[in-house]
Parts: C-alpha cells; structure tokens; sequence
C-alpha cells in the first residue's frame, strides 16, 4: 500500500469511527495525536475517548445517528522524514426518526501523519467547522435552531 493510500485509510477510518459511535477506537486512532475542534486542544488516548463521549449524543442503536462525508482530501508526503499533512472538506450528515436527513455542519480538516513502528498514524487532527446547522440533536448541551 502506497503512503498516500495509507494516510487516506487513516482519514476514512475516523469517519467510520465516529459515525459508529466507537470512541474508544478513536481514542485508540488518535492516541498518539492531538485533537483540536471548538474547544481547547486535547491529547492521549483516554482523554480524547472521553472527549468524544461528553460531547456526542449517541441513540439507542450506539451510533450518533451521523455520516461523516469527506472530501476534496489532499495529501503531501515526505518519504525522506516520513511524515505527511492533509487538508479535507468534512459534512456531517444526520437523520432520526423525527428528524429528516440534512447536513449540520461542515468545514475543513487539517491533519499531521507521521509513520513509526511500521505504520502510518495521527499525530494531529484540527477541525475547523465553518458551517453550522441544527447541531442540537447531535451535540450535548446545544439548544435547538431556529
């Protein structure tokens, strides 16, 4: 597998992460990683697992009820240091019951790769989300849109 197409998995792999409610495998994704969204910067596995669990409501099937879209994913390598960046657009995607599908909110990621030990990871993922919809049903303590 080429760098690019291991560093694309990493970016995929954290959509299907978040979208399936598994924040203990995001802890484990980003655990050599720090993680910077509307709050302050958060590093290490357990804390960026708790992050995820306070800040995301999750419903009865243990999922956000959300689909993480990413794209536009451009990716630089340094073969020699063995590093990498990216940038990426992100839609959130979410529908319930009483609730029809409707994007809620989208932006722009920004990641540092580096491979160790034989495999490319995380070492830092900023969120930039520029567009916020009805995020009330997906963030905790979010009060409805108008």
């Amino acid at each position: 597998m080429t760098s690019c197409r291991a560093v694309e998995n990493l970016i995929a792999r954290y959509a299907e992460l978040v979208d399936d409610g598994d924040f203990a495998g995001l802890g484990l994704l980003l655990a050599d990683a720090s993680f910077a969204g509307s709050g302050a910067p958060v590093s290490g596995r357990a804390a960026i697992e708790k992050m995820f669990r306070d800040t995301l409501i999750v419903y009865a099937d243990g999922t956000p009820r959300t689909q993480h879209v990413t794209t536009n994913i451009a990716i630089e390598v340094d073969e020699q240091t063995r590093t990498a960046v990216s940038r990426s657009y992100v839609t959130v995607l979410q529908a319930l019951p009483e609730l029809a599908l409707q994007p809620i909110a989208a932006g722009r990621y920004r990641d540092r790769f580096e491979h160790r030990d034989g495999e490319w990871r995380f070492v830092e993922r900023r969120a930039d989300i520029k567009l916020v919809g009805d995020v009330s049903r997906h963030l905790r303590g979010v009060a409805e849109q108008p």
